[in-house]
């Protein structure tokens, strides 16, 4: 080996020793002791090149399995150049011959001093290694120093007595070449390839091991390219010439076959593992963007895996079990490979190879029969064990299906699990895997229901539709081809294909002859379904309002729900009319798979009339019976009417907080914006971000977007982001289609967009006053029919604006009472009644009583942090003479008396409404203070508040 050696200076100045002594006549052994491919040979070889730089001649052999039978191979090797050991040639093992080949290396040392040098000496035959071994007795007191490397790896078959075995300590010294630091096999790299970055450098250090063998191999492999900072491929596959894999190879090959066996065991359950949960050498996958069906942050009914023992404690056990080997080697070999650096235990204790690589290499050439008994032997050990179900899953994904009676099970609980855990890919990968198994019709149905359900949650709309057209055609009870046909509509209609939907509802419903509460539910589903087509729509309740006329007993619960929501947003009846008669609905009894949209459509009806209270626990208990694995039209629209009572209650903290990063909007750009992308790009707009409103606002394309109520909700919040941008005119064009798509849907109530009022606003900044007030005063007529203090609080204050005068303010007085008066939180639009009253004050010539209304509106929407109309208020007051301190709007400094008091009682521990009954306030209160005071201070929870209060009193 010519490369220079690396941490081996203790081992060179051990040598340098040694042969002086030998010089002065005091001969010795000294044995390199290390694990395969650590350098013992190389620095053997730096050993001859020191003894001959100090006059020292050199006999040397070195020792393979194929010599262990021939007796005295290693000796005759090593004498093999003396002169006179030609006619000396032993032809058998006795103590004659022996003792002749001693008496040839003592005249041979008597002519000067002498360096015997046997590589891998634990492979020489067992004549030769009795005869180094009593040679070694005697040498002392000759000029003879004796250096053998030896393997000395701790193997899963013990291996064979060492040389030194009964030698005196005063005749030996060993020296253990440990494995290479990660900074020399570092530098070792940046030598080889000077273009290595430090993420480069670590990946091959890694995949090294410690080990030089592996380590130059690998950088051969790689061909030292020095342009080009390395990045590892995977698979040895990749590799070219591959001496990376042979070098990994020839090191199982010399540990023995028990222990390649549980080396390979060990590489193939790897794969199987959980991921580390932080950065190393195992890094975490991409964090998945899609959403499971009822996987809910936060939600109660979200289920982590189940309680059992850590995979880590199996390990030794089941690679005992998988290898046919005796647990307590393998937990000794565990502990060695750790030690020299081929294993890398993660944060979870799990013994792993140091790189994705080097467990590859393990692997090559292992048949895939071996890898799948490995896992099945894993599977059965941790089931019988109490492991976690994820984990003995895990195992079964890399098996075949062989009927095993409790793999259904095993495959179906993960799934559970996963799905709960919003990992709807990895429980579609369980589910994938229990269709191996043999199954009844039935059950394939319902497994291909819910797999279709998953891969549609994990953006595969095409297979899971084809899986939930599947489940159609395949006997199945009447409920269970409903829940299909729901699962398949649901998916057919985020594709676009609303036709087709509906025709799969109705055949469902053709074939429920003898079933009529499922007839019912399938009527309702129809109804839901339909909303995404203007034609359908109208016809589908057309005919849903006539048989609740002419046959009631035909028209489910849900459906009358339906109906409600309807004439609500048609704007026909109040928010007193519905909310009774959906609770009517409510008290009677309903089929189980009917239920959700009952709860669904009253939630929306009570977040509409201001029942906000209500409408949250009709939320929460609609997602409590959604089943995650199952596709369901109501899950969307639950989670959107949890958004809409945030964005009532103005908070848009908890909106924002939801929106997702660039890359999750960018990846459902494609199929049209969302109720909840709407509210975001409102709150971003509300608390003054217009950059991230602006990319927001434009990472859809609208023109492509499906026809949807969600679609106009957006039209009509990015008319709210371009008004505040400086665009009325595009603002205008937005709000103006928002009303003409409502209006064909027959959408009139301002409850769901208040378009109208947004129109008759652009129209006054172009001076359309006439135009403004005729809209205004629409808007008001309509609001008065639902008759709830947001809505029409909402119309007055714009028609205040439009009207004027005397009037105006007025309208723009009875405006601000009317919300002030509201049952739940008027929030924003509470700021904005008091912003436009106190123009008008101004434009009155009232100062005194406009600086108290701007004054007033201005702090309330620093509390709701609402940055974009704090800046109008604060901007009208300097208009008006006010002056307008410059206040902190951040940090400690912002805390409001009330806001810090209530801080300092919630880091003491005390419960929100602990809090209110204290300061006599309501918990909606207290809970504004406190998300007003998070974003103050940069924090997002209770549990940072303790922490950040200490620092800020400093």
């Amino acid at each position: 080996m010519t490369t220079p050696l690396h941490e081996r200076e203790g081992a060179r100045a051990l040598i340098a020793d040694r042969a002086e002594r030998a010089r002065s006549g005091s001969g010795s052994l000294l044995l390199l002791q290390g694990a395969t491919g650590t350098g013992r040979t190389a620095v053997l070889e730096g050993a001859v090149r020191e003894a001959e730089g100090l006059g020292l001649r050199v006999l040397s052999a070195r020792c393979s399995p194929e010599d262990t039978g021939v007796p005295f191979a290693t000796v005759l090797q090593l004498l093999g150049p003396v002169p006179d050991f030609i006619d000396l040639v032993p032809d058998h093992v006795d103590r004659g011959n022996a003792a002749r080949l001693w008496r040839l290396l003592r005249s041979y040392a008597a002519r000067g001093p002498l360096l015997l040098a046997v590589d891998d000496v634990h492979l020489a035959d067992s004549a030769s290694r009795r005869w180094l071994r009593e040679a070694v007795r005697h040498i002392d007191r000759l000029p003879v120093l004796l250096v053998a490397s030896e393997r000395s790896q701790y193997d899963i078959g013990p291996r064979r007595s060492g040389l030194a075995r009964s030698l005196p300590p005063s005749l030996v010294s060993i020296r253990t070449i440990d494995p290479l630091g990660d900074a020399a096999a570092a530098e070792l790299v940046r030598a080889a390839l000077p273009a290595a970055g430090p993420e480069g450098t670590a990946e091959v250090v890694l995949a090294g091991a410690g080990n030089p063998l592996f380590l130059h191999a690998l950088l051969h492999d790689l061909g030292g390219a020095p342009e080009a900072d390395p990045l590892l491929p995977d698979t040895c596959a990749a590799l070219y010439p591959g001496s990376y894999p042979a070098a990994v190879s020839w090191w199982l090959e010399s540990a023995g076959p028990a222990t390649a066996e549980v080396a390979r065991c060990l590489a193939a359950l790897e794969e199987a593992w959980p991921r580390p949960a932080t950065p190393g050498p195992h890094p975490n996958p991409p964090a998945l963007t899609a959403t499971a069906p009822g996987a809910r942050a936060g939600s109660a009914q979200a289920a982590s895996a189940p309680v059992g023992v850590p995979v880590a404690a199996y390990v030794p056990g089941v690679l005992a079990e998988a290898a046919g080997a005796d647990p307590a080697r393998v937990t000794g070999w565990l502990t060695a490979m750790t030690r020299i650096g081929l294993l890398r235990p993660d944060p979870a204790g799990l013994p792993r190879f140091a790189h994705r690589l080097l467990r590859d290499a393990v692997l090559s050439g292992w048949p895939t029969t071996g890898r799948e008994a490995a896992h099945l032997v894993a599977a059965k050990t941790m089931l019988r064990r109490g492991g976690r179900v994820e984990t003995v899953a895990a195992h079964l994904l890399r098996t075949p299906g062989d009927g095993l009676p409790w793999a259904l099970r095993v495959l179906r609980d993960a799934a559970t699990v996963a799905a709960h855990d919003a990992r709807p890919r990895d429980a579609a990968g369980y589910l994938r895997r229990a269709l191996d198994e043999p199954l009844t019709d039935d059950h394939r149905q319902r497994l291909l229901t819910e797999l279709g359900s998953l891969e549609y949650a994990s953006d595969d709309g095409t297979m899971a539709i084809a899986r939930l057209a599947e489940a159609q055609y395949l006997p199945a009870a009447p409920r269970d081809r409903v829940r299909a046909a729901v699962a398949l509509g649901t998916a057919l209609v985020g594709r676009g294909e609303v036709t087709t939907a509906l025709e799969v509802m109705r055949r469902t419903g053709d074939g429920l002859d003898g079933h009529p509460g499922l007839a019912r539910t399938v009527q309702t589903v129809t109804a839901l379904l339909s909303d995404a087509d203007l034609a359908s729509r109208q016809e589908t309740y057309r005919r849903l309002s006539a048989s609740g006329e002419d046959a009631p007993e035909l028209v489910g619960t849900a459906s009358r729900a339906l109906l409600v929501r309807y004439e609500a947003t048609a704007g026909l009846i109040s928010a007193a009319e519905a909310m009774t008669r959906v609770r009517a609905l409510l008290a009677q009894p309903c089929d189980p798979l009917a239920e959700p949209f009952l709860l669904g459509t009253a939630a929306a009806v009570a977040e509409w009339a201001d029942e906000l209270d209500e409408a949250e626990r009709l939320v929460d208990r609609g997602l409590v019976g959604q089943y995650p694995a199952l596709l369901h039209p109501m899950e969307d629209a639950l989670l959107n009417t949890r958004a809409d009572i945030a964005a009532a209650r103005g908070d848009v903290a908890r909106l924002i907080a939801v929106r997702g990063d660039g890359a999750a909007v960018a990846a459902r750009a494609h199929g049209g914006p969302s109720n909840r992308d709407a509210h975001v790009l409102m709150a971003l707009v509300h608390t003054g971000r217009p950059e991230e409103a602006r990319q927001l606002a434009e990472a859809f394309d609208l023109s492509r977007a499906p026809e949807s109520w969600e679609l106009n909700r957006f039209l009509y919040a990015r008319g709210v982001q371009r008004l505040a941008a400086g665009d009325p005119a595009g603002a205008l064009h937005d709000f103006l289609e928002c009303g003409r798509r409502q209006s064909a849907r027959e959408v009139f109530s301002p409850v769901v967009t208040p378009w109208r009022t947004a129109v008759a606003q652009c129209r006054l900044a172009f001076g359309g006053d006439q135009e403004a007030l005729a809209l205004a005063t629409e808007e008001l007529r309509l609001a008065r029919v639902w008759n709830t203090p947001r809505t029409v609080g909402r119309a007055l204050r714009v028609l205040g604006t439009a009207t004027g005068g005397r009037r105006g303010l007025d309208l723009a007085e009875e405006a601000v009472a009317t919300l002030r008066d509201a049952p739940a939180d008027a929030g924003m639009e509470l700021v904005e009644a008091l912003l436009a009253q106190g123009r008008q004050l101004l434009a009155a010539g009232e100062r005194g009583r406009a600086r108290d209304r701007l004054r007033e509106a201005a702090d309330l929407a620093e509390r709701k942090g609402g940055l974009r109309l704090l800046a109008l208020a604060e901007q009208a007051l300097r208009e008006g003479g006010a002056r307008v301190p410059t206040a902190a709007r951040t940090g400690s400094a912002a805390l409001t008396g009330s806001e810090r008091r209530i801080a300092e009682l919630a880091s003491a521990g005390r419960t929100n409404t602990e809090i209110a009954d204290l300061l006599h306030l309501a918990r909606r209160t207290v809970e504004t203070h406190l998300t007003s005071t998070y974003r103050k201070l940069g924090i997002r929870s209770r549990a940072e508040l303790s922490g950040t209060l200490v620092r800020t009193r400093r």
